[in-house]
């Protein structure tokens, strides 16, 4: 049994991260027109299982992208030895973070369509053919919208993180022959992969409650299917038990960033 203090601290933890409206909505989820039960929950996984299938697809791949050029980044700005373009990438990758998403979609919605302004560059080099040039609003634009929107945010935590480690190490490893990249991999990502992982996963988050209106196909995303539930139809009920999973989506990582945590602490 657990002690009174130790019991109480964690009851006062879930009171925070269940506020009234959390617990109201998935309350909702579980009633439907047939009274209360799972009929909300059946309807969304027999309409929308593709559509979480994929919204998990993107989000991951989207999260393993942002962590990749967010670990370029940070490395470059404590490793590079340009100064200027040091300062060049400092003062230019940070401009996604003040552009909200939803702006960030009608930009890219411009920037990647079949005569957007990607295809016209593209045209211009002489590298497609924008007569027969592909669409980019699919799942292509989905993922380039959020490693676009996403990078910045992580990569200024990483960078802070790796600016604030001792070089002494670094610069012994480079008197040894070691060339940055691994030193980057091997050193100094170690050393800030907590810093990493929970960039990565407030990102997860964040992607997740976004619906991005980009794609115009199917599958879409899950936010997106929620916003055109509740618009199109009045149907809360449904469009609650899409919110349930997408939570418990999110709560599968929350759960293994809490059990490093604790480990680690251990």
């Amino acid at each position: 049994m657990l002690p009174l203090p130790s019991f109480s601290s964690r009851l006062a933890g879930i009171a925070l991260v269940l506020p009234a409206p959390l617990g109201f909505s998935v309350g909702c989820a579980f009633v439907s027109e047939q009274g209360i039960g799972g009929a909300n929950f059946v309807t969304a996984l027999t309409i929308y299982t593709p559509d979480i299938l994929f919204t998990l697809l993107i989000v991951g791949v989207s999260t393993l992208l942002i962590g990749l050029f967010s670990v370029l980044i940070g490395g470059y700005l404590t490793l590079g030895e340009n100064p200027r373009w040091v300062a060049l990438l400092r003062w230019v990758y940070r401009w996604p973070l003040f552009i909200p998403f939803i702006v960030t979609g009608q930009i890219l919605r411009t920037f990647l369509a079949k005569n957007g302004w990607l295809n016209g560059a593209l045209d211009m080099l002489g590298i497609v053919d924008i007569a027969s040039a592909s669409n980019w609003l699919d799942w292509r634009g989905i993922v380039f919208a959020f490693v676009w929107k996403q990078t910045p945010f992580v990569a200024l935590l990483v960078s802070g993180a790796m600016a604030s480690l001792d070089r002494a190490t670094m610069e012994s490893a480079r008197n040894l022959g070691a060339g940055r990249l691994r030193i980057l991999f091997e050193i100094v990502v170690p050393q800030v992969w907590h810093t990493l992982l929970t960039g990565l996963i407030l990102s997860f988050v964040t992607m997740m409650s976004v619906p991005l209106m980009i794609n115009a196909q199917s599958p879409t995303l899950l936010s997106a299917n929620i916003a055109f539930r509740i618009n199109a139809y009045g149907d809360y009920g449904v469009a609650n038990a899409l919110g349930a999973i997408s939570l418990l989506m999110t709560a599968v990582f929350a759960v293994v960033y809490l059990r490093i945590s604790m480990r680690e602490k251990a």
